[in-house]
């Protein structure tokens, strides 16, 4: 599956940057969409499988709306209002919401701790 994610901007990209594979693009619109940008992304997207992650405060709302037009077959990812946009997500919700997505595929699922070696004294 070839895939694209939008986000707002350059830290909401960067953290997710830590939890995908360097092979899934990531596109920022960086506020404001006008039909240069929107005509640019189109672009720069083509006939990938879009996927809007915005945050859940009123801008990113308003953006969602305006690509959900642009991209209507867009799978959209959200994170909670308590967190402070996608770059305030904690890395595990961000992997649970990309599952969720099913985007296991691309996640750079992080090492897990070495267990503790306790040595016995005979």
């Amino acid at each position: 599956m070839d895939i694209a994610i939008i986000v707002e901007g350059k830290n909401d990209k960067s953290r997710l940057a830590r939890v995908l594979s360097p092979e899934v693009p990531v596109h920022c619109t960086f506020g404001t969409l006008n039909t240069d940008k929107i005509e640019t992304l189109r672009k720069a997207i083509g006939d990938r499988q879009v996927y809007l992650f915005t945050d859940p405060d009123s801008s990113g709302r308003r953006i969602r709306g305006v690509l959900r037009d642009v991209f209507p077959d867009a799978e959209h990812i959200y994170t909670r209002k308590g967190y402070s946009g996608v770059e305030g997500t904690p890395e595990e919700y961000l992997i649970q919401q990309l599952e969720k997505a099913g985007l296991e595929d691309y996640i750079l699922y992080p090492e897990p701790l070495p267990s503790p070696t306790w040595e016995s004294s005979p």
